[in-house]
């Protein structure tokens, strides 16, 4: 059984934590952050307010990272130097230099180490990725995908709607998009982006080309009480895959059908994402890569780089 540490009780750790419970293979035995009274609705677990402290103190086999964008490459160096598998949320990092020393470690401490890109184990986005490959509609026209949502109100410290911490927008949410367009398409081979940002709200669009077909995404964080909302429609040569109110249909010239997911959990997500089991998914994975000694390559290094290198030059 596998003991996993989790650092970082915010928003997101409720997926993780749910995750973790519904693997059998795993037992979540400690959680640490800064704030005490974030951890207060986690229980049967040790529970520390130093970083060091847990490290030391348990048995552990993964450290989980669910800390700010900005503290993900400190936090998971920290824990590989110590022997510990990390598994750390999105991104990986703001400076694409940090993908090299995160690896580099992993691979000097032997040790495995990746980033929770979690539309890699979505089954709706998965199928869009099989789709592009087996052709079974003809090749990939166009794509529209958006991610939309209320600017953040309250954060700790502030550090969501601080751009040298968070990246904001194109960091918090379109990264989600990107990185499954590099994922399942490749790296683009044109970019072209437009951006409408101010103290209040940000929103991002972009149009990546990938061969003879192209996708447009866009993502904001609006000023008001706008309603989370993610989707995607890719446009085929035979059919239209619309992925709208967390439902994948196919539309052929004759019919519309349903896409049926073996996955039917309740996961609540991070409020960025289409809700579905797909955390479970990534955690189920990296475990058993743990498990059986092998490379989680699902999420390669040099595709993590070509995302922050896009999204760094906008």
């Amino acid at each position: 059984m596998l003991k996993v540490g989790l650092v970082g009780v915010g928003a997101i750790s409720g997926a993780h934590i749910s995750g973790w419970a519904d693997y059998n293979g795993a037992e979540l035995v400690a959680v640490c952050d800064i704030r005490p009274e974030q951890m207060e609705k986690v229980e049967g677990v040790n529970k520390y307010t130093s970083f060091d402290e847990m490290i030391e103190n348990e048995e552990l086999d993964i450290v989980d990272i669910c800390l700010p964008t900005f503290l993900h490459a400190e936090y998971a160096i920290k824990a590989m130097e110590k022997g510990k598998h990390v598994l750390c949320e999105k991104p990986i990092s703001l400076n694409v230099d940090d993908v090299d020393r995160i690896y580099g470690t992993a691979e000097r401490m032997n040790v495995k180490f990746m980033v929770a890109q979690v539309l890699r184990f979505w089954p709706e986005f998965e199928y869009i990725k099989e789709l592009y490959e087996n052709k079974k509609y003809g090749k990939l026209l166009s794509g529209h995908m958006y991610r939309l949502s209320s600017m953040p109100r309250s954060s700790w410290d502030g550090w969501m709607t601080d751009e040298k911490r968070s990246g904001l927008t194109p960091y918090d949410l379109h990264i989600h998009d990107l990185d499954f367009m590099v994922y399942a398409f490749g790296k683009p081979n044109f970019v072209e982006t437009h951006r409408s940002k101010l103290s209040n709200q940000d929103y991002f669009s972009a149009t990546y080309g990938f061969g003879d077909a192209f996708v447009s995404a866009e993502a904001a964080w609006y000023y008001g009480k706008y309603p989370f909302e993610a989707g995607f429609r890719f446009q085929f040569e035979k059919a239209v895959a619309v992925f709208k109110d967390r439902k994948l249909t196919i539309n052929t010239y004759d019919e519309i059908e349903d896409f049926k997911s073996m996955d039917n959990s309740n996961d609540e997500g991070d409020g960025y994402a289409p809700t579905t089991s797909a955390y479970g998914n990534e955690i189920r994975y990296f475990a058993e890569c743990v498990l059986n000694d092998t490379t989680p390559d699902k999420v390669k290094p040099e595709e993590l780089k070509s995302v922050i290198n896009i999204l760094n030059s906008i």
